[in-house]
């Protein structure tokens, strides 16, 4: 069997039986080790070695939700909560509805802003979404339609605009890597490469709004009252220092770079303006990057699962084995690209990673099958954003959780990935393969 498709549907299988997703990783990432005929030592030298390579992640994580607690105690992300649910106990259950549609399109328009327009990826979910818990629940709204919203406005921005992690992802990493294995792309519009494939996000979240999730779900509020802040008490001043912290973390963010100064500058703003005492500024901080932490230990261990993938070899032997089975048969071929594509996703957990692997291999085999560049693009790129929505070691299905769990009411596997996955992944199958074939 191939190492890279046992290792991935090992800790696929562990993490659906409610193994926590660090030792699905673990495990799944030594088996593919094992199977592919490296040594017990070899594998863990490989799988050590890549784990250096989500340490800024995970630091840049624990920092951002450092400053998350800061803001919260500002009383910012309350202060809304706070005006949503007086909203709530003044309106009846049709106006209800509406209030439902209008956290569903805050939250859809926030996430996308933070791919494009605000780069912090999922940085405000720790801040916007735990305040907002109890007023989903008075609404009894079902949180795995919040983690399909949110799935959605991380994902789809990048895929299409080239802007913000779009430009990163589109002009930086996919076209200069289709370009580096033989394809001339300097004239390829990117964005009609990977409008169907956007499309088909698009239609996986309205399923979800208005279908799937629609119906009420409860949740017990005592137990979010237990683990919300209740003792948040905000003014004008707070809320204004907030603003300006959010504003200097962005600015810092965008001017040197890194996400890791960006969320300190905004957390010391907060202890020089008073918001936060210098006394309490400890605590806080290790509250903060305790919040993160899971999706920092687990984009770290995704690293190494990769690394583990790559050293074994048997991605390119995956890719060619199943173009080799196909014969000339055009159809076929893209959506086994697609469905290879899905596979090595789901195990690395980042499309930003996937791509240099899949590029090397897809480029020319697309080439001498005879896909026009446009297509090549749309294959690649939907390949790499395959199984982003549906990993569980994606950050694009963590950030929701981290958000949605905080009282212990929501599953990473069951209430995140596998909604994520049916509604995301196999709409982009089709609109891939549909991209591929037309283009």
């Amino acid at each position: 069997m191939n190492a890279v498709v046992a290792a991935v549907l090992i800790m696929l299988v562990l993490s659906l039986c409610r193994i926590h997703v660090v030792v699905a990783l673990i495990i799944g990432a030594i088996s593919g080790g094992l199977i592919a005929g490296m040594s017990l030592d070899a594998t863990i030298d490989a799988f050590n070695s890549g784990l250096g390579g989500g340490a800024t992640v995970a630091l840049s994580y624990a920092t951002l939700g450092a400053f998350a607690v800061a803001i919260g105690k500002s009383g910012l992300a309350h202060a809304l909560a706070d005006r949503a649910l007086a909203m709530v106990g003044r309106q009846d259950d049709g106006a209800a509805k509406g209030i439902r549609f209008l956290i569903i399109g805050l939250l859809v328009a926030i996430a996308l802003s933070s791919q494009n327009i605000l780069p912090i990826h999922i940085a405000f979910i720790p801040l916007v979404v735990p305040p907002l818990l109890y007023v989903m629940a008075k609404l009894r709204m079902d949180r795995r339609l919040v983690a399909c919203v949110l799935t959605f406005g991380l994902i789809t921005p990048y895929m299409f605009l080239p802007v913000g992690f779009g430009g990163i992802y589109l002009n930086e990493i996919l076209l200069a890597n289709v370009a580096d294995n033989g394809v001339d792309a300097s004239d390829l519009n990117v964005m009609s490469a990977m409008a169907l494939p956007a499309l088909g996000m698009l239609l996986g979240v309205l399923v979800a709004v208005f279908f799937s999730y629609r119906g009420k779900r409860d949740y017990n509020l005592e137990a979010i009252a237990k683990t919300e802040r209740t003792d948040i008490q905000y003014n004008p001043k707070t809320l204004i220092m907030a603003l300006v912290a959010i504003v200097v973390a962005f600015v810092v963010q965008l001017w040197l770079g890194s996400m890791i100064l960006g969320a300190l500058a905004g957390f010391v703003l907060f202890n020089l303006s008073g918001v936060v005492k210098w006394k309490e500024a400890d605590d806080l901080f290790t509250e903060g990057m305790k919040m993160l932490a899971m999706i920092g230990f687990i984009m770290i261990t995704a690293n190494g699962f990769a690394e583990v993938m790559r050293e074994t070899g048997h991605i390119a032997s995956l890719v060619e084995g199943s173009v080799a089975a196909i014969g000339d048969n055009k159809p076929l071929a893209a959506l086994l690209m697609l469905v290879v594509g899905l596979l090595i996703t789901m195990g690395i957990g980042s499309s930003f990673s996937t791509i240099p692997i899949i590029a090397a291999l897809y480029v020319p085999l697309a080439l001498q099958m005879g896909f026009s560049p446009l297509a090549i693009v749309a294959l690649v790129g939907t390949a790499g954003a395959l199984g982003d929505a549906g990993s569980p070691a994606s950050d694009s299905t963590l950030g929701p959780t981290a958000g949605l769990n905080v009282d212990g009411q929501h599953n990473h596997i069951w209430d995140t990935v596998v909604p994520t996955f049916l509604h995301y992944n196999l709409p982009l199958l089709a609109f891939g393969w549909l991209a591929a074939m037309v283009l």
